[in-house]
């Protein structure tokens, strides 16, 4: 079994090393079982028979990323997953397990009542792609589909909320729901920062790699005293919306320690990303992020009292007292 990162704190306040689990669960944590939004599903059915409609219009809106309003259905809808691509983005390729970034709307077939929409929030959703995470009428209609395309889709119950329902969105056991998703990007475990190369000038801190190919960056420790203070200095600058104390990440990250530049944790090693509020990891993660961009690398280097001072995970190989440094990759803002 696959160890998680050790980045995660416990309600008290002390940051442990999780035992050993499934990756692809921990972004379905961050959502309820009965939010409103696509992220619940209801149980795992077999693959749906994928069919091209009937569907409803678009009658306004019909730009990518435009709030859209959508049609009440006619008739009756299918028992398959209907599914159109009503715009073909020339983006990355979604795949299952993938994280994507979409604008979505979600209404009821019969009704055309809206039941959630991520517009009027202004913030996109990241979630993955896998079951567990997400109703599984998502991840088939949006499997293979390209960044940039507005989908289409209608998913009948047993690929939505199942016979259940979700009483929270107004949602009944036998609605059809009808979703207009835009797919902004995809990410995956080859994905990395997107931005300007940063001059790293300072003799006294670790140089990290500027590769943006998926591969792990190279972290060179000084053969110096490590710094007292909290460092996070860009390495790559995106151009992406500042990341706040409360938000939440998606990551691609490596971590050594100042003293031996040994790995200690890796999200490429795991060929896994890792997606947390900021809330949650050690201080110097959440100070050291906070106020940097989307798409940005940054470097971190994280003295005891803002990491695991004399309490480092059991396990981890972090001995007490340690200078934790790391290379961050901030892929999007949840």
């Amino acid at each position: 079994m696959r160890r998680r990162s050790v980045l995660l704190a416990v309600p008290a306040g002390l940051v442990t090393l999780a035992g050993c689990g499934d990756e692809k669960s921990d972004t379905a944590k961050t959502k309820s079982s009965s939010s409103p939004s696509p992220s619940a599903s209801a149980s795992s059915a077999p693959p749906p028979k994928i069919v091209d409609g009937p569907l409803p219009a678009i009658t306004a809106g019909t730009k990518f990323d435009e709030k859209p309003t959508v049609a009440k259905g006619s008739g009756d809808p299918s028992k398959d997953l209907a599914v159109k691509t009503v715009i073909a983005g020339s983006g990355k390729t979604v795949a299952e397990n993938d994280y994507i970034q979409a604008n979505y709307l979600g209404q009821v077939w019969d009704t055309a009542k809206v039941f959630d929409n991520s517009y009027d929030r202004k913030t996109p959703l990241v979630i993955q792609l896998a079951e567990g995470s997400i109703i599984d009428g998502w991840r088939y209609a949006l499997a293979g589909k390209k960044a940039g395309s507005r989908v289409l889709m209608s998913v009948p119950p047993t690929w939505g909320y199942g016979k259940q329902g979700n009483t929270q969105a107004g949602i009944k056991g036998t609605d059809t729901l009808v979703f207009v998703v835009d797919v902004q990007n995809t990410f995956n475990a080859k994905s990395s920062a997107q931005g300007k190369d940063v001059a790293q000038d300072d003799a006294k801190l670790p140089k990290v790699g500027t590769n943006t190919d998926g591969k792990a960056p190279s972290i060179d420790v000084p053969k110096t005293a490590a710094p007292t203070k909290l460092v996070a200095n860009y390495v790559i600058e995106g151009d992406g919306d500042e990341v706040k104390a409360d938000s939440s990440v998606l990551v691609q990250y490596k971590g050594v320690l100042w003293d031996s530049g040994k790995e200690f944790d890796s999200t490429y090693s795991r060929s896994a990303l890792t997606s947390f509020s900021l809330q949650q990891v050690v201080k110097g993660w959440s100070q050291g992020l906070t106020g940097k961009k989307v798409g940005s690398r940054v470097l971190v280097v994280v003295p005891p009292k803002l990491g695991y001072g004399d309490n480092p995970p059991s396990g981890s190989g972090i001995k007490k007292d340690s200078t934790l440094v790391f290379s961050v990759d901030i892929l999007a803002k949840m």
